[in-house]
């Protein structure tokens, strides 16, 4: 495969699908379809080029010959075709086929543009591949595009091929990486590959010509304007060039108001008295398309390269006096100031102040992407070096704020290059800490902090302390927390975004502290009640991710739900990312785990785009999970590598990949490897609020796995101060949890009756709590504790209970651990008479199918519900008449009575 083909590997592995098939004595005939530039052509070549062992069969479909008869196939065949008998034609392609073709070689029919195919020729081919006994496979490329242009009759038969059709999409932001590491030895920073893939439009073509006609070093840097190849600017402005001289006027001003705007502004900005007859023209040519939206009619570029290549047309003069009049005609400030900042070819103080001033405001509501958008427009108005490399400052720290970490890492050696100063440590600080750099980030802020002097510049002392605040929560410092919090507030009015952002935040610190009242207090009557905009999403996700630890899961997924979106209210996509995280974290103790899956999935595709490597480990934590304890090694061992950090990395990384790797273990029952996973979080020092109840799950499996790994004395002498303060906060899910294990432990020493009652209390402390995971991992102990203790018939109630409970999440290995110790146990080694008596009449109709041989699918499309619904009625009748699996089940149903 050439080292340039890039990105369209799938569809080559799905066409080389239809070969086998091919070869297996099925002739195939593949669509490829894709828009201009997409890669078809491309693709194609490729295919030849790796069956160049084969007969390849090659031709192309051009317009002015698509109205002529067998032309596409005179192509192929080599000679006129001399008759229009559809047999006759038929019968001479299989002839052709077969003489041209080696014993058992395969037959590859490529046809390029074949939207321009004539109808006889894809009839004589069609007919011809449904009648040989030859391996014959036909791919055929159209572009989507211009299809709907041609003859009915062609469209029908490509459209019965529909299930063998390969779509070509944009390439990936990834793969633009690749292409752009293979074509121009350039490493394109993510966040450039994406605006690369947007600014083509999707377009292969034009792609590669962008990359190889900008000089390689100029990919490394911000580009306030993406190039555009030469031949889309000779395209796009040989179309408006057969335009009348209204409709120029029309495209000219809808190039200025962007890529998509309203038709009444447009008309107005190009002063057409006609703009219907206009905006006609501009769709016949392929240039402007219309999308209704509520209130108004919209106009906007088939595709983002003619909106540029227009602009760069228009010539300084005329672009300057269509912004300075779209200024005063667009409705939105935002909108304003963006067409007078075009307009401005210079340093403008007096327009750089005003954007600063807009960009406060909207750093003031939480928007942070769009304060960091108007800096950095400042930044280049600001005729000062002083103010310019403020305003910068400034937008790198409101793009950290909003959470796109990759778009701030393109500034960072910029802004290293400034002199040294507290804004610019203090913001190098803050894009330490999202990259995970613990020990940066605290060299950088302590440096800040010394060289500031909080009463000549309180707002950026304030600043300071609110990065620190993060710092400490990230080290999940509480102390530290609440001491920076107040230092913020000390420092800064109320309304000051990082007093703001504190206050959202001091509550987890509280309750770090074991000050639970305080911090439930803090979220009460707080500022999301009285802030409009994004800064509520802060205090969202604050009280959520506390009521989670507090033992109210439903009350937290509320919270955590409503502060995930950031479409509305512009707010930051890593207070969404944090949200997830512990949305995530309150399904899975609710046993919602697909729904948890689900949002872990969403949250580590949002980790990727944006770069906060901080939050990627406790992104990941949940996935690796649940997928162990649902038997699926490979899927937890993923997660489980991109969940990696080490003790030198901040407590909230360090401390979900312990427990990911844990939890992997338990699953597998290797405890002296649980053991290993958490002995780290035992020997951090200090650990301050890492053992405080709710917050981190770690200490009833790190004492568990000490007692199954044989160190029950440890494990004793571990377990004492944490049922302390458990037991001060009256936290109740944390005391079921350590009271399993404390069972355990006495067992161990031989006090079955005290073992009995720790059980018993720990099953009491939740029962009135949505755990349907803890209740069945403590049911389980509490059965295998009775069994060993020879308690039989107890244990066989407890254990059932713990099996459902463990069937209803799907947790297969532990299904299966809950059937080795039913049967062990003996207790239900002899079915009764009528095995089935016990069933509800849904359940019996499930064993009806099944008996009758039905598989899952079959069953569940008989009785209307979903698959999974199927699979959790068997593991409660396999429960109930005593088998482990579908074989057993069928095997005692055919038992003679």
């Amino acid at each position: 495969m050439s080292s340039e083909f890039v990105g369209r590997r799938s569809a080559l592995a799905e066409i080389e699908r239809y070969l086998s098939t091919a070869r297996g004595g099925t002739p195939q005939l593949a669509v490829v379809e894709g828009s201009t530039g997409s890669g078809k052509t491309k693709l194609l070549q490729q295919l030849a080029d790796c069956h160049a062992g084969s007969t390849v069969w090659r031709a192309r479909g051009t317009k002015w010959e698509s109205a002529r008869d067998f032309g596409v196939l005179e192509q192929l065949l080599r000679t006129p075709i001399g008759t229009d008998d559809p047999g006759t034609i038929s019968a001479a392609v299989l002839d052709h086929v077969a003489r041209r073709t080696p014993d058992n070689s395969t037959v590859l029919i490529l046809i390029d543009d074949g939207h321009w195919t004539d109808i006889g020729s894809m009839k004589a081919l069609v007919s011809a591949l449904n009648r040989t006994d030859q391996t014959v496979c036909m791919v055929i490329a159209v572009n989507t595009q211009m299809l709907f242009g041609t003859a009915n009759d062609l469209v029908e038969l490509l459209s019965q091929h529909s299930h063998n059709t390969i779509t070509l999409g944009p390439l990936e932001p990834s793969e633009i990486q690749e292409l752009a590491a293979t074509l121009v030895n350039v490493t394109l920073p993510l966040p450039v590959a994406r605006r690369l893939r947007e600014h083509v439009g999707g377009s292969t073509r034009y792609l590669v010509q962008t990359l190889h006609e900008v000089p390689p070093p100029t990919w490394a840097y911000w580009l306030p304007e993406m190039p555009v190849p030469q031949a889309a600017t000779a395209l796009f402005l040989s179309k408006l060039a057969a335009c009348d001289q209204a409709t120029q006027a029309l495209v000219e001003a809808a190039a200025i108001l962007g890529t998509q705007c309203s038709l009444a502004h447009a008309a107005a900005l190009a002063e057409v008295k006609h703009p219907v007859e206009a905006l006609d023209e501009a769709f016949r040519y392929d240039l402007l398309a219309v999308t209704e939206s509520p209130g108004s009619t919209e106009i906007r570029f088939t595709s983002p390269l003619a909106r540029a290549s227009i602009n760069s047309s228009l010539g300084p003069v005329r672009a300057r006096r269509l912004h300075l009049r779209a200024s005063r005609i667009v409705g939105t400030e935002s909108q304003a100031l963006n067409h007078r900042v075009a307009a401005s070819f210079f340093p403008d103080d007096d327009l750089a102040d005003e954007l600063e001033e807009f960009a406060s405001a909207k750093a003031e509501g939480g928007a942070w992407a769009a304060a960091a958008e108007v800096l950095i427009k400042a930044s280049r108005l600001s005729s000062s070096p002083t103010d310019r490399q403020s305003r910068l400052l400034q937008a790198v720290d409101a793009l950290i704020g909003a959470g796109d970490v990759l778009h701030a890492r393109l500034f960072a050696a910029e802004i290293e290059s400034f002199p040294a100063s507290s804004l610019r440590d203090a913001t190098l600080g803050y894009l330490a800490i999202m990259l995970g750099r613990q020990a940066e980030a605290s060299q950088m802020l302590s440096q800040a902090w010394e060289t500031c002097d909080p009463a000549l510049e309180p707002n950026t002392a304030a600043l300071i302390c609110q990065r620190r605040v993060l710092d400490s929560l990230f080290r999940w410092h509480g102390k530290d927390v609440v001491a920076w919090a107040e230092q913020t507030a000390a420092l800064a009015e109320e309304s000051n975004p990082a007093v703001i952002e504190s206050e959202a935040i001091v509550g987890l610190g509280l309750a770090a502290t074991g000050r639970t009242a305080e911090a439930r207090a803090s979220y009460e009557g707080s500022a999301a009640d009285r802030l409009l905009g994004a800064q509520p999403q802060r205090f969202r996700m604050g009280k959520g991710w506390l009521d989670l630890a507090l033992d109210e899961p439903e009350s937290a997924r509320q919270e955590l739900e409503r502060a995930i979106p950031t479409m509305y209210h512009a707010g930051s996509h890593r207070i969404s990312m944090s949200g997830q995280a512990w949305l995530a974290r309150a399904q899975f103790v609710l046993g919602e785990w697909d729904d948890a899956l689900g949002t872990v999935n969403n949250a580590a595709a949002l980790v990727d785009e944006v770069g906060l490597e901080l939050l990627r480990p406790l992104v990941h934590w949940t996935g690796a999970q649940i997928h162990a304890l649902r038997g699926d090694e490979p899927a937890a061992q993923a997660h489980l590598r991109l969940a990696h950090a080490d003790v030198h990395d901040y407590e909230m990384m360090f401390i979900p990949a312990c427990l990911a790797r844990a939890q992997i273990a338990e699953a597998k029952a290797d405890y002296d490897s649980v053991v290993r996973a958490l002995r780290p979080i035992a020997e951090l020092s200090p650990r301050q609020g890492i053992d405080e109840p709710g917050f981190w799950p770690w200490a009833d499996m790190f004492a568990n796995g000490l007692v199954l790994s044989g160190h029950i004395e440890e494990a004793d002498q571990f377990l004492i101060p944490h049922e302390r303060v458990t037991w001060d906060r009256k936290h109740h899910s944390s005391m079921a949890r350590l009271g399993y294990v404390r069972g355990r432990i006495l067992a161990a020493h031989g006090d079955i009756d005290a073992a009995r009652d720790s059980f018993e209390a720990s099953l009491g402390y939740i029962d009135r709590l949505s755990l349907p995971y803890d209740r069945a991992r403590i049911n389980l102990a509490y059965g295998q504790t009775l069994r060993r203790a020879r308690k039989r018939k107890e244990a066989d109630v407890v254990l059932s209970a713990a099996r459902d409970g463990y069937a209803m999440l799907g947790a297969t290995p532990y299904i299966e651990r809950c059937d080795r110790e039913l049967k062990a146990g003996g207790v239900n080694a002899r079915r009764v008479a009528n095995p089935t008596s016990e069933l509800t009449p849904q359940e019996k109709e499930v064993v009806r199918l099944i008996a009758r041989g039905a598989s899952n699918k079959e069953a569940a499309e008989e009785l209307f519900v979903s698959i999974k619904t199927i699979q959790y009625h068997l593991t409660r009748i396999y429960t109930k008449v005593g088998v482990r699996s579908r074989t057993e089940l069928v095997a005692m149903l055919l038992e003679p009575k």
